[in-house]
């Protein structure tokens, strides 16, 4: 691999590397916000972002087990089932609250 190609890559790793850490560090900032939530309404908004944004850190990380980024991919293979939970989790959470509050959509 030429310095070209390879400092083509770096980049592209770190660009990649930037949106998965934003999208998971936006998880934690919101599910916490959620957790603070006045109304079963703001919960329930709240709690969608985290939703959205967990769902787009498993895109990244799925994304990367694509590309063949050299990485550990045994801890992939697990970050990757853990986002998976983690959206079930919240998708579950979001179905619960609709359903008490009688929300369609």
């Amino acid at each position: 691999m030429t310095k070209e190609e390879l400092k083509k890559r770096n980049k592209a790793v770190d660009v990649v590397s930037y949106q998965l850490f934003k999208s998971s560090s936006s998880v934690a900032a919101n599910y916490r916000s959620v957790c603070r939530g006045k109304s079963d309404a703001d919960f329930l908004n709240k709690l969608k972002i985290v939703d959205e944004e967990a769902d787009e850190s498993l895109f990244w990380l799925e994304f990367i087990k694509g590309l063949e980024i050299e990485c550990d991919k045994v801890r992939l293979e697990k970050l990757i089932q853990e986002a998976n939970e983690l959206v079930s989790i919240f998708s579950a959470g979001i179905k619960t609250i609709k359903e008490k509050n009688n929300i369609k959509n």
